[in-house]
């Protein structure tokens, strides 16, 4: 195929090899006892890529009495059309995340049916519109059953295998598995340091994950604290719509120049790091943890170009307060005032930062409880990350915590130390998600395992029909 096709005939050709690799079918799970319409055998939290994906796998294995819940409107799931700031996606525009090995399921063919193929050789990286724009064709051409505007806020555990979830302003939900497919925030919180939040009015600041309306900004001065990759997405979107400075601070004297991700992707990390052992886990994410993602090149040299942006290297904010109406500044070198500042200063891992894991957050098994590194070596923020099992289950702290805990899976940001890159990552999605699958299923699997096999004993349809020995052989 080389013109573009347009969408209808491609989703016509999604059908057929949808069709081919034998898709739908009833259900294999039995009744747990329960039969309320808001009872599930899996809800999934979040919306976005992950949980999208999720939910397909799950009805390609043929578990389809599922839920997912998203507290976004409809078309604004994740970061992309949200808080990401970003022209393009970082990642290599050949990586199939999602689309489990359908053809017509993946973002290329996507976007050759309705640009040819001309079109996909002219694209160098994906536009951050254009992939919301494919998540949005990809839950609609599945039929995956989302509802929006639906917010959870309690996980209770019921014993039996069974939780409600508590919704915001809605009826509970009853469910056998929960998986939190809630994205880079999703396993604990945006990281706001102390120096900013007990000196400056909330509306004198934004971390980069909030809604920031630069617009109203327009001409002001804004300093950005953080030199990762967003800082910079936030510098060129604060200078696209008319702030007058971005100027963005970096504690270290260099640029951060390499991305441990890209590496990764070249010799099977995203997909092998699993089977390394705990010590050699905590000693990669030590490493990977000590870089900052850089930039793309092409990020720094918009950002670089415009002649309101400056770059403060060796520059830690020493002591941040209001002065007048501004935002006053001091580093090492010098003293400025901002009209606003943003915050691009990470996030923190664990499940006790989340409030909808209130009941349980004590239970669950952190990395500090199941290894202790080295001496000299310990690492508060990979300690705190919960420490999940194969399929991304968490783990009780102690044995009795187990029943309250089974049917619980951390499918974001917080699975990257057991797991590695995976669950909120584009670059480990594609091997992260058999993972997930397999843990959910099988636990299903076991779950009804009495069930299954007294019904596989007592089993006795008659498939064959024939006549032994045959009348006339009888006779003779």
């Amino acid at each position: 195929m080389t013109g573009a096709i347009g969408l209808p005939a491609l989703e016509a050709e999604l059908a057929r090899q949808l069709a081919l690799i034998g898709h739908g079918g009833p259900d294999w799970t039995r009744p747990h006892g329960y039969s309320d319409a808001n009872a599930y055998d899996a809800v999934i939290v979040g919306g976005g890529q992950s949980g999208l994906a999720a939910a397909f796998g799950l009805m390609r294995e043929r578990v389809s009495n599922i839920l997912v819940i998203d507290e976004n409107p409809a078309g604004l799931e994740g970061p992309w059309d949200t808080y990401a700031r970003m022209i393009t996606l970082r990642t290599p525009k050949e990586l199939t995340p999602i689309d489990f090995g359908v053809p017509a399921l993946t973002y290329r063919a996507w976007w050759e049916a309705q640009h040819g193929a001309a079109g996909w050789a002219a694209v160098g990286k994906i536009a951050r519109s254009d992939w919301m724009a494919y998540l949005r064709w990809y839950r609609r051409v599945l039929a995956l059953p989302v509802r929006n505007d639906t917010r959870l806020t309690l996980v209770e555990p019921l014993g039996d295998g069974l939780h409600r979830l508590h919704l915001d302003g809605q009826p509970p939900l009853v469910t056998r598995k929960v998986i939190l497919a809630t994205g880079i925030q999703g396993g604990g919180e945006w990281h706001t340091p102390a120096m900013i939040r007990d000196a400056l009015p909330r509306h004198l600041y934004a971390h980069t994950s909030e809604p920031v309306d630069y617009a109203a900004l327009k001409g002001q001065r804004v300093g950005i604290l953080g030199g990762g990759a967003s800082a910079f997405d936030n510098a060129n979107a604060a200078l696209t719509l008319g702030v007058g400075e971005a100027h963005v601070f970096i504690r270290r004297k260099t640029l951060p120049r390499i991305n441990p991700i890209r590496f990764m992707e070249q010799v099977g990390f995203t997909g092998r790091y699993p089977a390394l052992g705990d010590a050699e886990k905590y000693a990669v994410m030590t490493s990977f943890l000590g870089h900052n993602q850089p930039p793309t090149n092409d990020t720094f040299d918009r950002a670089a170009a415009w002649t309101g942006f400056a770059l403060h290297l060796g520059a830690p904010w020493l002591s941040v307060e209001t002065s007048g109406d501004a935002v006053r500044v001091t580093t090492p070198q010098s003293v400025h005032d901002f009209d606003f500042v943003v915050l691009s200063t990470g996030l923190i891992s664990d499940p006790g930062l989340r409030p909808e894991l209130a009941l349980v957050a004590d239970r669950i098994a952190r990395w500090s409880d199941r290894f202790t590194p080295p001496p000299g070596s310990a690492n508060a923020l990979i300690d705190a990350h919960p420490y999940l099992g194969a399929g991304f289950e968490v783990l009780p702290k102690r044995d009795a915590d187990a029943d309250n805990l089974h049917g619980i899976f951390a499918f974001n940001y917080s699975a990257l130390i057991s797991l590695g890159l995976s669950a909120s990552a584009l670059s480990g999605l594609q091997t992260a998600l058999p993972r997930l699958l397999r843990g959910v299923t099988d636990q299903l699997f076991l779950d009804d395992r009495d069930t299954l096999i007294a019904d596989l004993i007592a089993y006795d349809e008659v498939e064959f029909i024939g006549d032994w020995p045959r009348q006339k052989d009888a006779a003779a």
